[in-house]
């Protein structure tokens, strides 16, 4: 973990998920982010106090686990607040909503792992208790109700509204729960002004131009491979199979509740865009292009 500073009251901390600080003032600070585990907790407080600043509260951009990870120790540690937004604070306070909504039920034991699930943690609305000199942004799309934060100088921390073009590249998919409010999200996010963007898991850059283009285009790639597969009926388990094949995917059952659910999102998607429609055969749910049914 790498200390920057980036302005007068903001720094990061670079990590596989990065983790903001804002300075409240000389002794005090807010935390964007955790980082995925305990041990990520352990290491911030330690940079923390290198620095001779107390942790007097934590900013969850969203409830997924690699981004409040470390929230439970550095609460337990700092009896620090911790902030949430909406259903976000449902989900840090009841992680296994996580696994249970990707896998439609109650999670197999196999999938309430560290990955798919933070420690429970107790957590605040982040709209009544946010410190003067931070504005929240509406970051829908990758979560229910993911935000993202403005620092007084005028930082943008952008939680995963934007995936890095190594992610996009490597593994052509990434989690959605919404794929119209994230398509809203990228819109929002070009009329942004700033110098500086933090997205959470790549590099901070002063122009997010080029990232935005990128995430933009590989959903519509794959709404148009979702779309070519329909070409005849398909289930969303065929629909599944297709696009690992076609990606080179490989399947282990993280991916498999991950990826599902983001397909499924998808196909909701191009429904309401009416691109797809489905039928009930046999007692199948078959989906198919509009036009092949009309």
């Amino acid at each position: 973990m790498e200390l920057v500073q980036l302005g007068e009251k903001t720094y990061y901390i670079k990590n596989a998920t990065n983790i903001g600080i804002y300075k409240i003032d000389e002794k005090n600070v807010y935390l964007i982010d955790t980082g995925n585990d305990k041990d990520a907790g352990k290491k911030i407080l330690k940079i923390l106090n290198e620095q001779g600043w107390t942790c007097k509260g934590v900013i969850l951009t969203h409830s997924h686990a690699d981004h409040m990870g470390g929230a439970k120790l550095i609460q337990d540690r700092t009896n620090c607040q911790v902030l949430a937004h909406n259903i976000e604070t449902c989900f840090a306070k009841y992680p296994v909503l996580e696994p249970s909504l990707l896998y439609g039920a109650y999670p197999l034991k196999d999938l309430q792992n560290k990955f798919l699930m933070a420690k429970e943690t107790n957590t605040l609305e982040v709209e009544d208790n946010l410190p003067e000199g931070l504005e929240i942004l509406t970051l829908k799309g990758h979560t229910f109700d993911m935000i993202g934060i403005k620092t007084s100088d005028n930082i943008y921390f952008l939680g995963d509204a934007l995936l890095s073009e190594e992610t996009i590249t490597k593994y052509h998919l990434f989690y959605l729960y919404n794929v119209k409010e994230f398509l809203n999200t990228l819109e929002y996010l070009s009329t942004l002004k700033s110098h500086f963007y933090i997205p959470s898991h790549t590099e901070g850059t002063s122009n997010i131009k080029d990232l935005i283009t990128l995430n933009r285009n590989k959903v519509q790639e794959i709404c148009q491979s979702i779309y070519n597969i329909c070409q005849q009926e398909q289930t969303m388990e065929n629909i599944l199979t297709e696009i690992f094949k076609k990606y080179n995917l490989k399947m282990n059952l993280n991916q498999y509740v991950l990826i599902s659910s983001t397909l499924k999102a998808y196909v909701t998607y191009l429904y309401e865009e009416e691109k797809l429609t489905y039928k009930i055969t046999e007692n199948k749910i078959l989906w198919i292009q509009k036009e092949k049914m009309e």
